[in-house]
């Protein structure tokens, strides 16, 4: 089994920053694609960026030059920099991760959620 679990959401004020950070653990043979998606109440989710073993990056374009994602391949953990926070940021976010176990199958893993509130 794998687990992804993520820590680093909470309340703050607009223009803060928080970090966000998940760990993978379990039968992993190898991580891929490792990324954060958010979901505002009432919206769908979306993809805020995402990073390759290799550290390629994409973010999409309303969080650029506020947010880094960044990846520990020895941790099996990915982190989420967050700064000039805003209320539009307001959302739960995911971790999401392509793992291959120690069977050599792979899929998509996702975190539980963490809540991110950022006040006006």
């Amino acid at each position: 089994q794998v687990q992804l679990v993520e820590s680093g959401g909470g309340l703050v004020q607009s223009g803060g920053s928080l970090r966000l950070s998940c760990a993978a653990s379990g039968s992993i043979f190898s991580i891929n694609d490792m990324g954060w998606y958010r979901q505002a109440p009432g919206k769908q989710r979306e993809l805020v960026a995402t990073i390759t073993r290799g550290g390629s990056i994409n973010y999409v374009d309303s969080v650029k030059g506020r947010f880094t994602i960044s990846r520990d391949n020895a941790k099996n953990t990915v982190y989420l920099q967050m700064n000039s926070l805003k209320p539009e940021d307001t959302a739960v976010y995911y971790c999401n991760a392509r793992i291959t176990i120690l069977t050599m199958d792979s899929r998509d893993y996702w975190g539980q959620g963490t809540q991110v509130t950022v006040s006006s």
